[in-house]
């Protein structure tokens, strides 16, 4: 396998991940040539990255008034071709924890058990009023640091 950058240790970092949710792969997700559009992983991560957030009692509008969580940046690294009707796993971890933001992770595994997607992407805590990057909570910080110690 290739290296990819934010990934040290593949194994390793590999065998961090507990939490998954199944994706289906539509039809309307893949292009003329059959495969998965390469925009699709990132609606995958999208819905991983919410399941996620619920998951650890992140994804609460009650907090909204004084933070709210954005996406600053996301990238995928793909590994093997996706086509329709293939059974995802996506994996999401919370990689790296900050002052106002988390580094997450993403992994993608067929019914075959292939790695198909590696991606990652940075969420940052804004003030919703003045849209400057706000301190994590350590209540916010509790929660992820729980996520990756499960």
């Amino acid at each position: 396998m290739r290296k990819i950058a934010y990934i040290e240790d593949f194994e390793k970092w590999q065998k961090e991940f507990t939490f998954s949710i199944p994706i289906r792969i539509r039809f309307s997700e893949t292009d003329m040539f059959g495969h998965v559009n390469n925009v699709s992983p990132f609606i995958y991560f999208e819905e991983a990255r919410i399941e996620y957030l619920k998951h650890v009692n992140l994804f609460d509008k009650s907090n909204h008034a004084e933070r709210i969580p954005i996406v600053a940046d996301l990238q995928c690294d793909y590994l093997q071709q996706i086509y329709f009707d293939d059974q995802l796993s996506m994996y999401v971890k919370a990689a790296q924890i900050g002052k106002t933001s988390v580094d997450v992770h993403y992994m993608g595994v067929n019914q075959k058990n292939e790695i198909c997607l590696t991606g990652r992407g940075r969420i940052v805590y804004i003030n919703p009023t003045t849209g400057r990057p706000i301190g994590l909570s350590d209540a916010i910080k509790d929660k992820l640091m729980k996520s990756i110690a499960e």
